[in-house]
């Protein structure tokens, strides 16, 4: 919710302050006052009448099947019944995405298209940052509209079935989970260019130019991640449980995204805090830290017992040596693939393979090789936590795998997220080193 919305629920009375906007009401309610779409509730008319017998004779009269006239008698004309309600909805769904095309288009017409002319003030990475990928929502959405259109009965609105749309273009719905990701970033990007005057001028320029109305660039950018999060509020007031189920699995998806690319940014801090990296980077297959801790390893054919900090990421597994020097610091030593990897539960006692008693042990042997690691825990319950962030890792794998198809962050294109994001700040195994007490990945519980 915006600062200046009112939230509410089912049976709370607001107050009406101000009415003379036909979509948007203000009202007062306890000690909050704010803006709520007019067409999510109800008026009540007679406002004499104690609260509890109105909701009493409404709840009787709606059991008893009233007719759509004495229900109206009671809330007030044209107002009452479930299809009244569904019209308002409906009516309020197709009023707001007219007037969302209309401001994209104002974005990609009024701004974008006036900032591309402007070589000598803006570069192409900078437009990339400040609109991310708006233009691809703009054309997204006014196929959208269309299939809207189609299903929009003009004479009968409670019975246009717009539901259905919802359900064919939930995939296409992906799309805002980069636009969200990338916000952040477009606002710290125009914060910047705001310190200079010609660029405030400039922004203002394209505003009246456009006849938009007098809100900043800024405040434009934000209506995207908005628009995603109030479809399922106007779905939540329609029969359409499919469609309502659909967009919030989208929004669910979008913050699971925002997440997986918070945390890539810790991953790619960590990985630059480790000292003697080799190989290929941790976020070229990886996307979140799963378990980390200390571990007693051992490796054939020396089986000497070493001392390692292993974490634990999908389909790899990264071991370091901690290194006391002016506080702690990893030095890489190695890593194993998940992928390949079959991981066994030891009875304490000796063990067949490496001919040595061993206590709190678990094995890891390779699926297609002769690779094995012995590894055992300092206690019984923290070699229990170990094997469940090995089964929680697979699963882990397996829920990427199943959804990949529908997922507009891949393994690949997340390091490209990474680094546009990363590129002004520290590039991967450069810059300062962050001792090993305070580098993110290991506060994880």
């Amino acid at each position: 919710m915006d600062d200046q919305e009112l939230g509410f629920k089912a049976g709370d009375v607001i107050e009406v302050v101000d009415a003379t906007n036909k979509e948007w009401w203000w009202g007062r309610m306890v000690d909050s006052e704010g803006w709520f779409p007019a067409s999510f509730v109800r008026l009540r008319v007679n406002q004499d009448e104690p609260m509890e017998e109105y909701l009493a004779h409404l709840e009787e009269a709606q059991a008893g099947g009233e007719d759509r006239a004495s229900l109206g008698l009671l809330l007030g004309p044209g107002l009452p019944c479930k299809e009244q309600m569904r019209t308002n909805v409906i009516n309020e769904i197709m009023s707001t995405e007219r007037d969302y095309i209309k401001h994209l288009k104002d974005i990609c017409e009024g701004y974008i298209k006036q900032c591309r002319k402007r070589t000598d003030m803006f570069t192409e990475e900078q437009l990339r940052t400040i609109f991310g990928n708006i233009e691809d929502i703009y054309r997204f959405q006014r196929k959208f509209l269309k299939g809207l259109e189609k299903k929009f009965n003009k004479e009968q609105p409670h019975l246009s079935e717009i539901g259905c749309c919802f359900l064919e273009y939930q995939t296409d719905f992906q799309i805002y989970s980069e636009y969200c990701n990338n916000h952040p970033n477009a606002c710290i990007q125009l914060s910047k260019l705001m310190k200079g005057n010609k660029y405030v001028f400039f922004f203002e320029a394209c505003r009246l130019l456009q006849k938009m109305i007098d809100i900043s660039l800024d405040g434009f950018l934000l209506t995207p991640v908005q628009k995603i999060c109030k479809y399922p509020l106007q779905l939540g007031l329609q029969d359409v449980e499919a469609a309502l189920n659909a967009m919030k699995n989208v929004a669910r998806l979008i913050n699971e995204r925002k997440r997986r690319l918070e945390n890539i940014d810790k991953i790619a801090q960590w990985q630059s805090s480790i000292e003697d990296w080799e190989g290929e980077d941790v976020l070229s297959r990886s996307s979140e830290l799963i378990f980390s801790g200390e571990l007693t390893k051992l490796s054939q054919p020396q089986a000497k017992s070493q001392q390692r900090m292993f974490f634990l990421f999908d389909h790899q597994m990264v071991f370091c040596k901690k290194v006391t020097f002016y506080g702690v610091i990893c030095c890489y030593k190695g890593r194993v693939d998940m992928d390949h990897m079959e991981v066994t539960d030891l009875e304490d006692g000796k063990e067949k393979d490496f001919n040595i008693s061993v206590k709190n042990a678990l094995k890891l042997r390779s699926l297609c090789g002769d690779e094995v690691h012995l590894l055992c825990a300092k206690k019984p319950e923290l070699k229990q936590r170990w094997l469940r962030a090995f089964a929680d890792e697979r699963r882990q794998v397996q829920h990427d795998q199943e959804t990949e198809q529908n997922r507009s962050i891949t393994a690949g294109n997340r390091t490209r997220l990474l680094l546009r994001s990363y590129r002004d700040r520290t590039a991967l195994n450069k810059g300062p080193r962050t001792p090993y007490s305070q580098s993110p990945p290991y506060n994880k519980p």
